[in-house]
């Protein structure tokens, strides 16, 4: 159980940023990591705790050592087997260091792997599941004239399938699906399948943008419900984000991506008439960018205009307009899997033969 390895890999210095971590932890396909001095663990730092200090407005730039970390629980060499087990599962840990009481120099880590045979179980949402699947999938094409972008292929199954095996983790069975571009498609994939699920299909008779086909189904949404397109896959706690949504009272949230842009060039600014203000020495760009996947509360639905092209970004707007609360929940860049086009599509399938 010395794991070396996945010592090495989950290493970062109290001098490293939040960027740092959030990029170690994409890179190596870990939540947690080690703050090390030398062979002495200083702290640990998770998902968990970047997604909080992201949402404190705290800047990616910022040192490891000048943020709070939430309390974590570790492990020393007094501390029996049978109550590492018990913490591993009452916190869900993927893995726990263990320490000598005295110096906090690190003997060991302890994987989920070495003590369980399954993954931990996800906690219980059990919400209706919105997937927008009427597109055509323009960017694909020659690909989608032949099938529906729900159907395109990831991980031996159909994306929307799979969409919805990770929502089943959660306890969510009922999902509602507007459906337009090859819907007879669709609904003979999953007719053919042998399934627990409950499919509701609402058939757009035009496109009717992101948000529009909402308003077809409020006889089927009486409770909050999560809304994703059926072109994303996104590795989190959905747990997590529907935690977040109701601590916050939020309306609507939505789930954003953590984009990071490096240039490799002096970028130079300069003033109106053309004269040098300043020369930025290969600068670093960080962006939240939209997922594709919300959380909604069903009185929403009736602020959704019918048989009207309306986006998400326009209810959006609607809220933000009449002082409503509109949340956002940031995950890794690492988390988010998009083929909504060919490059994405080919890199999607990259990480997938990696990790799955």
């Amino acid at each position: 159980m010395m794991h070396n390895k996945d010592i090495q890999t989950r290493r970062i210095l109290p001098s490293n940023t939040l960027l740092d971590a959030l990029t170690k932890m994409d890179s190596e396909h870990v939540r947690l990591l080690f703050i090390m001095d030398g062979s002495k663990l200083i702290d640990l730092v998770s998902i968990g705790d970047i997604q909080r200090a992201l949402l404190a407005k705290i800047g990616l730039s910022t040192s490891l050592i000048d943020i709070q970390i939430g309390k974590k629980i570790i492990a020393d060499e007094t501390t029996p087997e049978e109550r590492i087990k018990e913490l591993m599962i009452e916190l869900r840990l993927e893995c726990m260091p263990v320490i000598k009481k005295t110096s906090r120099e690190l003997i060991k880590i302890i994987l989920w792997d070495d003590l369980f045979p399954e993954k931990p179980t996800a906690r219980s949402i059990n919400l209706p599941v919105v997937i927008m699947a009427g597109g055509e999938g323009t960017r694909l094409k020659p690909l989608t004239n032949i099938i529906p972008k729900p159907l395109v292929p990831v991980n031996d199954k159909a994306i929307v399938h799979e969409i919805m095996d990770r929502f089943s983790k959660y306890e969510c069975s009922n999902f509602i699906m507007s459906v337009n571009y090859k819907a007879d498609l669709i609904e003979y994939y999953f007719n053919s399948l042998d399934h627990n699920f409950d499919i509701k299909y609402i058939s757009e008779e035009k496109p009717t943008g992101t948000a529009g086909s909402l308003s077809l189904m409020k006889d089927y949404l009486k409770t909050t419900f999560f809304v994703i397109n059926c072109d994303i896959l996104i590795d989190e706690d959905y747990f997590s984000i529907l935690d977040y949504h109701r601590a916050n009272n939020n309306e609507l949230t939505m789930v954003s991506v953590i984009k990071h842009y490096p240039i490799p060039y002096g970028v130079i600014n300069t003033t109106a008439d053309g004269v040098l203000s300043s020369i930025e020495e290969k600068p670093d760009y960080i962006f939240q960018i939209n997922s594709g996947m919300y959380v909604l509360e069903p009185h929403l639905l009736d602020e959704i205009p019918e048989d009207t092209f309306f986006h998400i970004t326009h209810l959006i707007d609607k809220i933000k307009n009449r002082g409503g609360r509109v949340g956002v929940f940031p995950v890794s860049s690492g988390s988010w899997y998009d083929i909504g086009e060919w490059g994405e599509l080919v890199s999607t399938y990259k990480k997938y033969r990696k990790y799955t």
